[in-house]
């Protein structure tokens, strides 16, 4: 069975329906024993659909790139 930690770093996938079968399967379990972690993944939904009411935003590129330079160093 999935860790929580797991479980954190896998909940994105989940929603899209990325994961596969056997790691759906898994995550599912979790969520089927783990009282925080459904909170956890209640309020991830909830966050989603908040934020996919807000409108795009243009990042300049500079700052893009900053980002992403950010992203890959961690």
């Amino acid at each position: 069975m999935l860790t929580c930690r797991q479980m954190t770093e896998l909940v994105t996938d989940y929603l899209e329906g990325r994961l596969s079968w056997k790691d759906r399967f898994r995550f599912q379990l979790h969520l089927g024993t783990c009282r925080h972690c459904r909170e956890y993944v209640r309020e991830m939904k909830v966050a989603v659909r908040a934020l996919g009411r807000l409108p795009p935003v243009e990042i300049p590129p500079a700052t893009m790139d900053a980002l992403m330079e950010r992203f890959r160093s961690w």
